[in-house]
């Protein structure tokens, strides 16, 4: 990049930075490593409207103010600009700030690639160029529309760490992750949070860099390499991404230039934990966000983005009380800027990356959230089904005496799957804030909490929707997940837990192999009901389907009753094989299952399948022919 006098196409790109459409403000704004007449060193560029005078601070001029001033941009006087040689990567650098009555603000760079770890909170010059790809066959591969998608959810600070309780890097977590989730047979990794954030306990879901990949694990082309390694061993990852606001610490976007720029007016409007809302009206608010998203898909070559906490971007009136929020133009509590802001930057992935994922979670009542931005939607590839979790423990917990309304909760359940396109998020949520663990949130004594959670595992993947589960539930951690130390790997030590282990794998890998759990998502063609749980409560049979007309019969018994002799009614004669059961030996069960089961004619000219429902289990049969 040459003289900023000399770049025809940057006017170009500050309009588009101001109207809101730009999604590549990440190559031009910021520090950036450059040569300039012979000479090395770093270029700076900040948007601050509202500020009199910017100075860098740096190492180099011993964090004085005023050794290092910048220009207003001759293209635009909300910009910022000067060339520092001799700053080079790993230099430490803020923006000094003095606003137009005198106050200065020492802030780090919205837009920087690297930062300082906490408690510190420079930013640090980085220059992202240069790291070698290996992953070219893995990014130009076809992918089908309806392969199968089983996440495993990763917070890198603690899935494991050393014996003196500190990180592992993102180089030595890719040599020690890879190989487990290629052998438990999942088929993504998705990573909370990322960007570089301030309070270890906010799992960083709040950012304050959102060009930055948190160097609580090493640099940027460290998580380069783990992501390449990923791709390299067949592995999909997907990175949470949020943008419903920020956190009020000093160094941040608040009030950037004395003034709000990121966030709605007034500045004190907070949302809980104390974050402020991005002003989503305001364009150069949605270029940066935009150019984020962007970013992470573009130099980190994720396969998808989960948008995490949409419903405050959507709703006006979310964690407000009465009198502190205003409708909008029509009288509504709809977020207009909000929801144009998700359509842009799904179309914008769309036409970009049409290859990835864009995945949205806690979006409320808001209707078609993953349809085409052309027929009225906000345009994602899936959504996480966030309040079906809830339900499902709520509904199990209660069997038997809540037999109907569970009942009547599955049909819906099931019925609700065809609309959208799902994911079924067994996600850190369902294992924090005081929930417990999974394990420990079934009922019954020890051996009968490990069939239940068995039984929920098989029943999640014979439900329409992708599949997500957060690390440890693989083993069936017994505490509620922290995020300040690693998992319970001693629990393997103990049989059960092996065992428990053992049946994820070979669950997930049945669930790969097994079309009829995938290749028509939630269509209403591939699935069919069997038995609603009307004769049992709890105790369900259905059908699915695959486009090619193979099938699959799932057989889910929620009590505690061994039901011998269950009888199901199908429309064709033939002899079904268990495919898969939750209740064999080698998982922890007592393996009363098993064998193949030959249809008799009745009555009525259906057929009618005999089977046994053993206590708390999931049984998978399939057409004797196709085995």
């Amino acid at each position: 990049m040459g003289r900023d006098q000399a770049i025809s196409p940057l006017a170009e790109h500050l309009r588009r930075f101001h109207e809101g459409t730009e999604s590549r403000a990440w190559k031009w704004f910021g520090a950036h490593v450059e040569m300039r007449d012979g000479c090395e060193g770093t270029v700076f560029r900040l948007w601050a409207p509202h500020a009199a005078d910017v100075s860098v601070i740096c190492e180099q001029t011993g964090w004085m103010r005023d050794l290092a001033p910048m220009r207003r941009l001759a293209e635009d006087s909300a910009v910022w600009t000067c060339f520092l040689p001799g700053v080079r990567r790993f230099d430490s650098y803020k923006y000094s700030i003095r606003t137009p009555e005198g106050q200065v603000f020492d802030k780090a760079d919205p837009f920087a690639f690297h930062a300082e770890t906490r408690p510190y909170t420079a930013s640090k010059v980085y220059d992202l160029k240069g790291y070698a790809w290996h992953d070219a066959e893995w990014m130009q591969r076809d992918i089908p529309s309806g392969g199968p998608c089983n996440i495993y959810e990763v917070h890198l600070g603690s899935w494991q760490v050393r014996e003196d309780s500190s990180f592992y890097s993102y180089r030595e977590i890719a040599d020690r992750l890879i190989p487990y989730v290629k052998e438990m047979g999942y088929t993504h990794v998705e990573l909370l949070p990322l960007m570089e954030h301030p309070f270890d306990g906010s799992w960083g879901y709040q950012p304050l860099g959102w060009f930055a990949a948190t160097s609580r694990y090493g640099t940027p082309r460290d998580l380069m390499y783990f992501v390449d390694s990923c791709h390299q061993a067949g592995l999909g990852v997907i990175f949470d991404w949020t943008a419903a606001g920020f956190p009020s610490d000093a160094h941040g976007l608040l009030c950037f230039d004395g003034a709000p720029c990121y966030e709605c007016a007034p500045p004190d409007d907070e949302m809980p934990f104390g974050m402020r809302r991005f002003d989503f009206d305001r364009g150069e608010v949605a270029s940066f966000l935009l150019s984020s998203a962007m970013f992470w898909l573009d130099q980190y070559h994720a396969d998808g983005l989960r948008v995490s906490s949409v419903q405050p971007m959507l709703y006006l009136d979310y964690a407000r009380g009465a009198g502190q929020w205003q409708a909008n133009a029509y009288g509504e509590n709809l977020n207009l800027g909000g929801a144009a802001f998700l359509r842009r930057l799904c179309d914008c992935a769309a036409e970009q990356y049409p290859r990835v994922r864009m995945i949205a979670s806690s979006t409320g009542l808001w209707p078609s959230v993953t349809k085409p931005t052309a027929l009225g939607g906000l345009g994602f590839s899936r959504m996480w089904r966030d309040d079906w979790v809830r339900e499902v423990f709520t509904h199990t917990e209660a069997l038997p005496d809540g037999g109907e309304a569970f009942s009547d909760w599955l049909t819906l359940s099931l019925i609700d799957s065809m609309g959208e396109r799902y994911i079924l998020p067994l996600s850190h949520d369902a294992v924090s804030h005081g929930n417990g663990s999974l394990l420990s949130r079934m009922p019954g004594e020890y051996n009968e909490k490990f069939a239940r959670l068995r039984t929920l595992y098989g029943f999640v993947m014979a439900h329409p929707g992708d599949k997500l589960l957060f690390m440890g539930g693989e083993f069936a951690q017994f505490t509620e997940w922290a995020c300040h130390h690693g998992l319970d790997w001693m629990l393997l030590d103990y049989e059960a837990h092996r065992q428990m282990r053992e049946y994820v794998r070979e669950l997930n890998v049945f669930y790969r192999s097994s079309p009829p759990l995938w290749e028509w998502g939630g269509s209403t063609e591939g699935f069919r009901w069997l038995d609603r749980g009307e004769r049992i409560p709890g105790l369900i049979a259905f059908e699915r389907r695959s486009p090619s007309g193979k099938r699959l019969l799932a057989v889910v018994n929620f009590t505690g009753m061994r039901a011998a002799g269950y009888t199901l009614r199908l429309e064709t004669a033939g002899a079904w094989e268990e495919a898969f059961s939750s209740d064999r030996v080698c998982f922890g069960g007592n393996g009363r299952a098993g064998g193949t089961h030959r249809t008799k004619p009745a009555s009525d000219g259906t057929h009618r399948l005999r089977l046994t429902a053993p206590p708390y289990s999931v049984r998978f049969f399939r057409p004797a022919e196709e085995t």
